[in-house]
């Protein structure tokens, strides 16, 4: 413990908006990403939360990203909400189109949000959990670089190409999950990486197609798919969802734009958002009560559910005001928000 310093839940979002603002963003896209940032380092998502940061300073570097321009989301008949990015960050595109979409899938029962030509580096789960607090189901998916090998290939021709989910749950945290289709994050590569930590075996090959523990060597070769070819078809289905389908990137022209740039992918995002009152017909509280008999099945069990653990610790890191977080990464932020 003697490695852990406390922040407070304002001091997370503080030195957010600061190094933001050092590294380049506007406002309205600074307080954005560090509500994003926010949540995630409550909920102790070390991977997603404070860490991140580094990546939109490192995005911001490369050239290519624009941290002041204003995301324009296009009029629509349908139940397509399509936000331009601009060349900024997808958070306050997201921000921006979601009054739209909620009212999109109230009229329609169902919608989708397209986000164009955005950067993207944070979590999923912040963002279906904002629908289901709505009321309703909602998924959400991107590619990423091209980091991640199919099943039974030598490269990378993937991205890490996340999937998130969230079912809202009456007076209860909302039934979520958010996992990659890659064997591990590459944001938890990069966290074994600087903790000198190997990687579990089956999660990464070298350049030249070996399997290997070292973060480095990995982060130089490939990630793998979990499941194998169950995973890796899983991750060409939000390839071709949120690439070809809303007019985007996929992983591998994420990678080319990137000309050998650090920072986060550009690409697209698609969002699904599903009204549980007009899909039931009308029987919403019915069905409500036989997916709560499927859940406490489940922990009946003495199984868990997902992201329970993330609840339980934005219960406790909300009542007691601070989380932890190492030293080290809070002495490294801190040379950050000291940048010229």
């Amino acid at each position: 413990m003697g490695d852990m310093v406390e922040l407070t839940l304002d001091d997370i979002r503080n030195l957010s908006l600061s190094i933001l603002a050092k590294s380049g963003f506007g406002p309205e896209h600074a307080a954005a990403i560090a509500d994003t940032l926010t949540t995630c380092q409550v909920d102790d998502c070390q991977s997603h939360g404070l860490f991140r940061l580094f990546m939109c300073n490192d995005t911001m570097k490369a050239g290519k990203i624009d941290g002041h321009v204003t995301p324009v989301v296009a009029p629509s008949d349908n139940a397509i909400v399509r936000v331009d990015a601009r060349g900024g960050m997808s958070l306050l595109a997201f921000r921006e189109a979601l009054p739209v979409l909620i009212e999109k899938t109230r009229t329609h029962g169902i919608a989708a949000m397209a986000i164009n030509r955005c950067f993207h580096f944070s979590a999923l789960w912040p963002e279906v959990e904002q629908l289901s607090s709505e009321g309703l189901a909602a998924m959400a998916m991107v590619p990423s670089h091209s980091w991640v090998a199919p099943a039974g290939g030598t490269r990378g021709s993937l991205g890490t190409n996340p999937l998130a989910f969230s079912w809202p749950r009456l007076g209860k945290d909302p039934f979520t999950f958010d996992f990659a289709t890659s064997a591990f994050a590459r944001g938890e590569i990069e966290l074994y990486r600087r903790a000198g930590k190997p990687l579990p075996e089956g999660v990464a090959i070298d350049k030249y197609g070996n399997p290997t523990t070292d973060p480095q060597t990995a982060m130089e070769g490939a990630m793998l798919t979990f499941g194998s070819y169950k995973g890796s078809a899983l991750s060409i289905m939000i390839e071709l969802l949120a690439g070809p389908l809303i007019d985007d990137l996929t992983s591998l022209e994420s990678m080319e734009f990137a000309e050998g740039q650090g920072g986060a992918p550009y690409h697209g995002e698609v969002i699904l958002a599903f009204d549980p009152a007009q899909f039931s017909g009308g029987r919403a509280a019915a069905n409500n009560e036989r997916a709560e008999r499927l859940f406490d099945d489940i922990v009946d069990q003495g199984a868990r559910l997902p992201s329970q653990r993330r609840f339980e610790a934005r219960a406790r890191n909300t009542t007691r005001g601070y989380v932890e977080i190492a030293k080290s990464l809070r002495d490294d932020l801190l040379v950050l928000a000291e940048q010229p």
